[in-house]
């Protein structure tokens, strides 16, 4: 199975997803991981500002903040690799990168849920 890892930005919480100004596009991709994640994807999120050193101690993740900075996340790896970077992928994308069927990921209503089914981070 493909392992997918999101290293977004220095976010306020895990998701993003608090605050007065809510971005959209982490709402949807809030919702788009969870939904990944019970569908049986390999996938985790690793947030700047409280995981410093899931950032620092891989070094393909390493190389490409030195190379192109913090402005270019978040960055997606899949087994490792660079897959994505300056945006979150869509769900079709998820689906794509972890062997889920597309008629799934098509089918499946987005969650709208405050925090991505996170508690405590809004």
């Amino acid at each position: 199975m493909t392992k997918i890892e999101i290293f977004d930005p220095a976010l306020c919480c895990a998701t993003g997803v608090c605050g007065t100004e809510i971005d959209q596009a982490l709402v949807n991709f809030a919702a788009d991981f969870d939904w990944a994640k019970a569908q049986g994807a390999d996938i985790c999120r690793f947030n700047l500002a409280q995981e410093p050193l899931a950032f620092a101690e891989n070094p393909v993740v390493k190389g490409f903040l030195e190379r192109s900075g913090a402005d270019l996340l978040p960055l997606v790896l899949l087994n490792g690799e660079i897959a994505l970077m300056g945006r979150y992928p869509r769900r079709a994308e998820l689906a794509r990168f972890a062997g889920i069927s597309t008629f799934a990921a098509a089918s499946a209503p987005a969650q709208s849920s405050c925090c991505g089914g996170n508690t405590g981070c809004c």
